[in-house]
């Protein structure tokens, strides 16, 4: 891990994750608090959230941000993306934990430059996540499950380099789930599926309420995609101690795909 942390190219993964979350969080709650702004001169703008036009924000920004550093660090943004990669031995301990405080404190910066932004709004809650009336915390949680499960599935079956049969854009195919994940959940939710970027909100916002579920949600369905790609769907053929190597010192060994097809194979190599 020493030896890691002493790389440039580790601390440039960590801002790169730092300032392209600040980037997402600002223009996806921008977008969903801009609905209380209409613009009155061309009639084109009402007072009644667009949850499709949300969807698309937080979906479009993803795709950006991950087509933009995704060379960089990888643009997890999402602390259960990273939960699943560090699962699937694809980082170290060690950049995991510092990928989850860039990420939390870049939802920070941003939802406080929102809340300064924003600052003529009566009773702002900065995108705050919270249950629907009639929604009770399990099956909240049930929902973030599932919401958190389908993007962190999505992540690792379109960014697995054993497969070469994956074709268009890699970001825009996870852009797109999640705002999947935001067309289900935004009514029952808010959509969390990102314990940071709820917790940005929880935090300039000063509302803690039900906010375990937005945490225990997407860990448990992040932990839950990683665990039954990596050893269900699409098995990798590495042993206790290759993973315990990745995770201590970042070093990504060949894996191979368990099966009668040998030729698909794939070298991993630490960035």
């Amino acid at each position: 891990m020493a030896s890691e942390f002493k790389k440039k190219m580790f601390w440039r993964a960590v801002v790169a994750e730092f300032l392209a979350m600040s980037l997402f969080i600002f223009i996806s709650i921008g977008s969903a608090l801009g609905f209380n702004f209409p613009v009155v001169g061309n009639k084109t703008s009402t007072r009644s959230q667009d949850n499709v036009k949300v969807s698309l924000a937080f979906g479009l920004s993803i795709a950006t941000m991950a087509q933009s550093v995704g060379h960089i660090s990888g643009a997890h943004l999402n602390p259960a993306v990273t939960l699943g990669l560090l699962l699937s031995c694809q980082i170290s301990i060690l950049k995991a934990i510092m990928y989850i405080i860039a990420q939390c404190l870049g939802a920070v910066v941003a939802t406080a430059i929102l809340s300064g932004v924003t600052s003529s709004l009566p009773n702002n809650l900065l995108g705050l996540n919270s249950l629907s009336e009639g929604i009770n915390a399990g099956q909240g949680l049930g929902i973030e499950i599932i919401a958190t499960f389908q993007l962190v599935l999505c992540v690792l079956a379109t960014t697995d380099r054993r497969r070469n049969d994956v074709s268009g854009s890699a970001p825009l195919a996870i852009g797109l789930s999640v705002a999947l994940g935001h067309l289900l959940a935004i009514d029952y939710t808010g959509c969390g599926i990102n314990p940071a970027r709820s917790f940005g909100s929880a935090l300039i916002a000063n509302n803690f309420e039900n906010h375990w579920i937005f945490w225990v949600g997407p860990i448990i369905g992040g932990a839950s995609a990683a665990l039954i790609y990596d050893f269900i769907l699409a098995p990798r053929s590495s042993d206790l101690t290759d993973r315990v190597k990745v995770w201590t010192s970042g070093q990504v060994e060949e894996y191979d795909l368990e099966g009668d097809d040998m030729n698909s194979r794939v070298e991993m190599k630490p960035k």
